[in-house]
């Protein structure tokens, strides 16, 4: 397999300083009832939100679900206008449908979706039509039908092919990058007109390895930001594969502060439920871009410059409005506008800061 070299130097810090700042509380509000659902349709565990050129917002959720109890498929994708008008439902029935994980929308309108359960990624253009397959689900006939299995240490990666796909951005030329996040745990790369560039990344938790690649976003730079999500920080790429900086976000939960569910998370809790583990990312457009990082404890989003510093956090888990359980996904079409997709809360929510 053709892959890219990490130059990592002995000794060197690419890590940003996000230690030890004060970090202040950004007002914010939600609106209310946003998202109008046709009666009869409910939203699932939201694992995804996008927006378009047109602010027209795309929610993927784990609604429409079907099949048995164990493994059901659980994925639909829903268009809404900028008022949040339910507008259509697209890729019904859709091969790829299994277990829904992320959505985005590139700068031509098209709509990316990453399916987790089936292990692919399909582009739809503006009119919904499918235009773009990566990876290969497994065929039902197939005696290898099944939930994927997790060996210790993992199964070589295959070019092409995807275990647990989770995310995907673009960079200026229109390649490709896709976070091949839960087993994989690299970053593949395809270029514009979809063909197979190479990978990087493997399992461990030293420079340019990831354990868990939970999302990935891009900046007007071309650096790739990506979610290493149980090893607790963000690692920052250039387009092939260097290492170039890693945030970490270190911001204390108070003794006191609501669990969305489960037990209170401690310091030796599994990494993904630390405060500042990073689930998913958003980068502003710019010219002064900002990126946004939320987590599962204490369910907060960060507000970042692209170089670390904390600029300031927002919420808290909880079940009300302004409060989040497990934000999976974040879109952030301006500095101030947010729509956050939440797991436990079955919904997603239009978020408007006043920092």
């Amino acid at each position: 397999m053709r892959r890219f070299l990490l130059q990592a130097f002995a000794g060197a810090c690419f890590c940003a300083s996000a230690f030890g700042q004060s970090v202040p509380e950004i007002a914010f509000d939600s609106t209310p009832d946003f998202f109008k659902l046709p009666e009869g349709m409910y939203f699932g565990e939201v694992s995804g939100v996008a927006v378009n050129s047109k602010k027209h917002v795309f929610v993927l959720s784990r609604g429409n679900t079907s099949g048995p109890a164990y493994g059901a498929a659980a994925a639909q994708l829903l268009e809404f206008d900028s008022a949040g008008k339910f507008v259509r439902e697209i890729g019904k029935n859709l091969y790829a449908w299994s277990f829904a994980h992320a959505v985005r929308v590139d700068r031509y309108d098209n709509v990316w979706v990453a399916d987790k359960g089936s292990d692919v990624v399909v582009r739809f253009d503006p009119q919904g039509r499918v235009t773009r397959v990566f990876g290969r689900k497994v065929e039902a006939s197939d005696e290898g039908a099944h939930p994927l299995e997790h060996p210790k240490p993992p199964l070589p990666p295959v070019d092409g092919y995807f275990r647990q796909v989770t995310d995907m951005t673009w960079d200026s030329n229109d390649n490709v990058y896709i976070s091949d996040g839960y087993i994989n745990s690299r970053v593949a790369k395809y270029d514009k007109d979809g063909n197979w560039v190479g990978s990087w990344g493997e399992p461990g938790s030293g420079p340019g390895q990831f354990n868990q690649v939970h999302s990935i976003a891009s900046d007007s730079q071309n650096r790739i930001y990506v979610a290493d999500r149980f090893n607790q920080r963000i690692q920052i790429f250039d387009t092939s594969g260097k290492l170039l900086n890693t945030i970490k976000i270190d911001v204390p939960a108070p003794p006191n502060s609501p669990v969305a569910i489960g037990s209170r998370p401690t310091e030796t809790s599994p990494g993904h439920m630390h405060p500042g583990s990073p689930w998913a990312l958003c980068i502003t457009p710019g010219p002064v871009q900002y990126l946004y990082v939320s987590d599962a404890y204490p369910g907060r989003i960060y507000k970042l410059t692209l170089d670390g510093k904390i600029l300031g956090w927002l919420g808290g888990s909880g079940k009300t409005l302004k409060k989040f359980g497990w934000i999976h996904e974040m879109a952030c079409p301006s500095e101030n506008e947010l729509y956050v997709a939440e797991i436990l809360n079955w919904r997603a929510q239009k978020l408007t800061l006043h920092p």
